[in-house]
């Protein structure tokens, strides 16, 4: 099989990660290759992404390049695994790649982390509030219809047997934002509020007063992996949208989200009595949002 011209991010990361281990072990590529009986330009396809490597040989791989017995070995040995087809495949040719990256880490994800400043999150968005925000940034409206159907397909990771933990910290400018009118936000405002009764989900707001430390986090989402090592970091930007692997950048990006969290009112907890809010939380500014539409 010729090696593909576009891998997934998730064949990136894998060959990016057999890179750094085998610099780390001091080992040439033709010393790897040797390990493979294969050929130099083989192992550079491999840690390009461009080709699959077997279980069998990534073990043995793995194992000279001395990865210690853990869950990131285990989460490398994941990742070589033929995924098979992913719902995300059927929109091959209709939807670009790194649409289609998103909801394999999405569905591949421990857990999930989101902040927004400016928008409510893809996977808490309704079809109003998806259609309403697709319309305006996409001046084709059949373009526009299939990146609505497909995002609201990836909500599926909420609500699977296996739902995946899910923490969203929304600025609250996300919440006045008139985005397809009124009636539009108002349904969107009491999904929030819906979701959030969910057990996996952590809902919270970060209010104007708390300053501009969300302003300069800006969007981003952290994927996490099997270990620590392979969590992803996803910078969306409208000319080019970047996946982040540095242990260093995900690391800053783990501590803005912490801190950010910190900063924000307390999470919503739709069970709670309203005599139980002494103190203003986010789910007291959602219902005070909503009521003022």
């Amino acid at each position: 099989m010729p090696p593909r011209s576009t891998p997934s991010e998730r064949q990136r990361r894998l060959g990016a990660e057999l890179r750094k281990l085998r610099l780390g072990a001091r080992m040439s590529s033709d010393d790897a290759a040797r390990l493979l009986d294969g050929e130099r330009t083989r192992i550079s396809h491999i840690e390009a992404g461009r080709i699959n490597v077997s279980r069998n040989r990534l073990y043995k791989v793995l194992r000279a390049y001395g990865c210690p017995p853990g869950p990131y070995f285990d989460g490398l040995m994941e990742m070589a695994q033929e995924p098979g087809r992913g719902w995300w495949d059927d929109f091959q040719g209709l939807i670009g790649p790194t649409a289609r990256n998103l909801a394999e880490l999405e569905g591949r994800a421990a857990n999930l982390r989101t902040h927004e400043p400016l928008f409510i999150p893809g996977l808490l968005q309704t079809e109003e509030y998806t259609r309403a925000v697709l319309s305006e940034t996409e001046s084709d409206q059949e373009r526009a219809a299939r990146y609505s159907e497909f995002r609201l397909a990836r909500q599926r990771v909420l609500a699977a047997d296996r739902p995946v933990p899910y923490r969203a910290i929304i600025h609250e400018a996300a919440l006045h934002a008139r985005i397809g009118g009124p009636q539009t936000m108002r349904k969107q405002l009491l999904r929030l509020m819906e979701v959030a009764r969910l057990p996996h989900v952590t809902l919270q707001i970060f209010p104007f007063e708390a300053g501009a430390y969300s302003a300069y986090s800006r969007s981003f989402a952290i994927f996490g992996g099997a270990a620590p090592e392979l969590d992803t970091v996803y910078l969306e930007h409208p000319l080019n949208s970047v996946f982040l692997r540095d242990g260093e950048h995900i690391d800053e990006y783990g501590k803005m989200f912490e801190r950010l969290s910190v900063l924000a009112l307390d999470p919503v907890d739709p069970e709670a009595a309203p005599e139980s809010h002494e103190a203003r939380d986010s789910l007291s500014l959602i219902q005070h949002v909503m009521y003022s539409l």
